[in-house]
């Protein structure tokens, strides 16, 4: 795991300032503090941080092919490159190295752009080929590891696997992106490929760009998408046996390392499943780390130490207070842009235990997204079956016009918030899901910004995002449909985002092994029945796993990283919000409407209403502008 930088000139004759070059790399020191080096020839200048996990000897970056014609930096875990070394070695191929790294470089010179499919792991990765003068970036299937870039008016291409990386670039404007700006406020995060800024961008996973000297344009190309193609008909029990199957090779395929490598462990059905499978794979007892709160209405420690009794781990708890606010401003150093997913704050404590025991660590994120396994689902299917019951004609009238009418409950469980759902069912599935998981509705927004940043819009709203996907989508089944919507936004936006900058942050290489390419698209493949079934998501994964895990594990109502936001806000966090809802910082952007913002200031304070989610997300924002202000 390790942090990339680079400079191209797609003029192809200016020389790369190595002091330019250094401060982008050095900016990354956390994501690789054991080594940095750099390579610069004309017109083209590459760094790399390392983290060193495999071949701790010999695998420093960047990387020459054996011709030197060819130059890598990358970022990332390859699990089939023993495989692919062989197979490379059989077509001629020498090796130096027992790293990955070499293994992609030489999988780009047998196979070129096309190599990425045969890459089995996390990856961001650029490669240098002198001799047809052209830059080569991939990412990843799902986007585990990140990759940011930019191409400047004077024709300079930065990249780097952290925002800060490129946005330390002098000439790089820092001009906020209106799009990104509505984005955020809808979903809490800015969606991929954007960012904050007007004139930098991630590359989607999934996605690949070829740069050429003499280009002045940046194409993405998908390389690779979640199928949901459905599979032949099978009954349950076997699907379950080859579920456990596939799994356990998934997790045993990235349990190699050559430093300490354990899990998280929350007590959740994702994380046991995985340390089930690696206590079942390792006789040494797996190392596990997980986090508990001084307050039992949050705390679920119990249940991780229940998976850690029944499988003997070496485990590791920390309780943490409830009240650890302290981070907002670390956050927003993390993040590089504004960034509102609260549980951010556990996640970093986390990473920060487990970073005492092991150099890397196994999660289970991505079963949600896999085996439908939010409550949002749930809900989602439900307004569903009565949309199919009633023609559009008749449902926007009738339910829209009960949406304005009906009072807000925003105290009450989602199913229960009548105006919400009101809403919801007055729209077709897409804009049915935005509107359930945007953290403020479109109503809120219209009243939150200004009237000018409303017209600088032009008639934009955050629901493209999901439009634009749906319209690319392999599938019109409902349910996978918004599984598809989640895996293109929410997955590599939110959980991916806030898992990587949490864990770099603590030089921590974390693995997914239910986000293996493989088992996603086998998954994919599954009924969605045998996800959402009868109301219980997961359905076919909490069957499988029953052998392996108690019932409380399996079927106790979900939880999740929560933290009491609004007891925050309304108490120790109460001045921070007042400060900085009258911030000059955002005063000045010109984006909000000041009259609104007090608004939902003191009707949280009194409790009238629960703006909880919009106030945090304006907190968030401006830490944010004042972190940026300051870089």
């Amino acid at each position: 795991m390790c942090g990339i930088v680079g400079i191209f000139d797609t003029q192809g004759n200016r020389q790369i300032d190595r002091q330019v070059l250094t401060r982008m790399n050095e900016s990354q020191h956390h994501r690789g503090p054991d080594e940095g080096e750099l390579h610069l020839e004309t017109a083209l200048g590459m760094g790399h941080r390392r983290l060193s996990v495999i071949d701790l000897a010999t695998g420093q970056q960047p990387l020459h092919n054996a011709a030197r014609d060819m130059v890598i930096v990358y970022n990332g875990e390859i699990y089939n490159y023993r495989a692919l070394m062989t197979e490379l070695i059989a077509l001629g191929f020498e090796f130096r190295t027992k790293s990955d790294t070499e293994v992609v470089l030489n999988a780009y010179a047998a196979w070129g752009e096309d190599c990425v499919h045969r890459l089995r792991g996390m990856f961001a990765f650029a490669v240098w080929d002198r001799k047809r003068q052209t830059l080569f970036l991939a990412r990843d299937h799902v986007g585990v590891k990140p990759m940011f870039y930019s191409l400047l008016p004077n024709g300079y291409f930065v990249f780097g696997s952290e925002l800060k990386s490129i946005m330390t670039f002098p000439e790089l404007s820092r001009a906020l992106n209106p799009q990104a700006v509505e984005d955020y406020f809808a979903y809490g995060y800015v969606p991929e490929p954007k960012t904050i800024f007007h004139n930098a961008f991630k590359l989607n996973p999934g996605h690949r760009i070829t740069l050429k000297a003499g280009d002045r344009e940046v194409v993405q190309q998908r390389w690779w998408d979640v199928p949901f193609q459905p599979g032949a008909p099978r009954a349950e029990a076997d699907i379950e046996a080859e579920l456990i199957d596939r799994l356990r090779e998934s997790v045993q395929s990235q349990m190699v390392s050559e430093v300490p490598l354990g899990a998280f462990l929350s007590g959740g059905v994702d994380s046991s499943a995985v340390v089930a499978m690696m206590a079942q794979q390792d006789q040494a007892p797996v190392t596990t780390c997980s986090i508990g709160f001084d307050d039992p209405e949050f705390d679920e420690s119990q249940w991780a130490e229940q998976v850690a009794r029944r499988y003997h781990t070496e485990h590791h708890a920390q309780v943490v207070s409830k009240d650890d606010y302290g981070l907002v401003d670390t956050l927003a150093r993390l993040y590089d842009e504004p960034y509102a997913d609260s549980s951010a704050i556990p996640t970093y404590r986390v990473c920060q235990l487990a970073r005492q025991q092991v150099t890397v660590a196994l999660s289970g994120d991505g079963g949600d997204e896999n085996f439908a396994g939010y409550r949002r689902y749930r809900y989602a299917m439900a307004e569903q079956g009565v949309r199919a019951r009633l023609p559009l004609g008749l449902r926007k009238p009738v339910f829209g016009t009960l949406g304005r009418l009906y009072p807000k409950a925003d105290w009450a469980p989602r199913m229960f918030r009548a105006k919400t759902t009101f809403e919801a069912l007055a729209r077709d599935l897409v804009d049915g899901y935005f509107h359930g998981v945007a953290i403020m509705p479109d109503r809120v927004r219209a009243e939150l910004f200004s009237d000018k940043f409303r017209a600088d819009l032009q008639g934009y709203s955050a629901i493209d995002v999901m439009r634009g996907h749906a319209a690319q989508a392999p599938t019109d089944d409902p349910l996978s449909m918004i599984q598809y919507l989640d895996f293109k936004t929410y997955l590599p936006g939110d959980i991916l985002t806030k898992v990587d900058r949490a864990s770099m942050a603590h030089s921590l290489e974390v693995r997914v092994p239910l986000l293996d390419h493989k088992l996603v698209e086998w998954i994919a493949g599954l009924p969605p029945e045998l996800k959402l079934h009868d109301g219980e998501g997961k359905y076919i994964f909490k069957k499988a796993l029953e052998p392996h895990l108690s019932e409380d594990i399996l079927y106790r109502s979900k939880r999740g990283f929560s933290i009491p936001v609004a007891q925050w806000l309304r108490g120790p966090l109460r001045e921070s919000v007042r400060a900085a809802v009258l911030s000059p910082l955002l005063r000045d952007t010109g984006i909000f409407n000041e009259r609104y913002l007090r608004h939902m200031v003191e009707s949280h304070e009194s409790g009238a209403r629960d703006y909880s989610a919009a106030l945090w997300s304006v907190l968030m924002f401006e830490s944010f502008l004042r972190v940026s202000a300051n870089a």
